[in-house]
């Protein structure tokens, strides 16, 4: 199973390496470069779902 995700901003384009949680969903981050607060979208659990190159471990285990 990967921890580590590349996170994108959707508003700036800054990609940053994130290791995801363990123990809970990630259900928002803050971009570095621009502070918009990520959320998200509708039907992902969790930001590394919507935004990151690596889905989360619950999505991992699923495939």
């Amino acid at each position: 199973m990967k921890l580590q995700s590349i996170i994108k901003c959707p508003e700036c384009g800054f990609e940053k390496v994130e290791t995801m949680p363990t123990d809970s969903c990630a259900s928002s981050y803050e971009c570095t470069k621009c502070k918009t607060l990520l959320k998200p979208k509708e039907g992902d659990c969790c930001v590394f779902c919507t935004y990151g190159s690596v889905k989360c471990q619950i999505k991992q285990g699923e495939s």
